[in-house]
């Protein structure tokens, strides 16, 4: 029964809902996108956009319905910027982590003008 009412508690936080769903769904995109640069490197390039597809799949099946549950509580600008953010928040330990590139200072300044598009975006 707690579970249960833990669930509906989720339930009714739209914008964190949306935001979790998201983050696993552009977990699922960021690896469609650069994994194969990895992992299927030396298969020929229609391999990696089958597998790539494949997995792009899986990302709007959470995709759609978090955009859909978003846009109840977002302006379509908000939900946008809220996607870029969580795609930076993704994509920075993805390409330090897995890709095993240096932590460059060109993703603080991303992150400092993602800022300022927050704000003007959600300041109304």
């Amino acid at each position: 029964m707690r579970a249960a009412k833990q669930a509906m508690n989720l339930i009714s936080q739209p914008l964190l809902v949306t935001a979790l769903m998201l983050a696993v769904s552009n977990l699922f995109m960021t690896f469609a996108w650069y994994g194969h640069l990895k992992n299927l490197a030396s298969s020929p390039w229609y391999v990696a956009a089958l597998i790539s597809w494949g997995i792009a799949l899986f990302e709007y099946l959470i995709q759609v319905p978090a955009n859909r549950i978003g846009y109840t509580e977002l302006s379509l600008g908000q939900l946008k910027i809220l996607q870029e953010i969580i795609t930076l928040s993704v994509f920075v330990p993805f390409a330090i982590l897995y890709m095993n590139q240096p932590l460059k200072w060109d993703y603080i300044y991303a992150a400092l003008c993602m800022t300022g598009a927050v704000y003007f975006i959600f300041r109304t």
